[in-house]
């Protein structure tokens, strides 16, 4: 049987992961983005989130700092 809260987890999930991305490509952000200044932004903590855009290619992370990946930013341009 299905954990009952197992969709509203990976909703939950999914608008962080969101979250972050879309601050991570404001146009009026910095880049890169130290990860302790990211999660002091997001005010939570954002490591299974960026583990999670890391892993599907969305970000680079290089010594404390992410930032978007060319692929993002080009999928973002597409979108628009």
């Amino acid at each position: 049987m299905q954990d009952e809260d197992t969709p509203s987890i990976i909703e939950q999930d999914a608008s962080t992961d969101s979250a972050v991305l879309g601050l991570l490509m404001l146009e009026t952000s910095h880049r890169p983005w130290a990860v302790d200044e990211l999660a002091r932004e997001m005010g939570s903590n954002v490591t299974d989130s960026l583990n999670r855009l890391y892993g599907g290619g969305l970000i680079q992370r290089l010594e404390g700092f992410v930032w978007t990946s060319h692929a993002a930013v080009y999928a973002e341009e597409m979108a628009q």
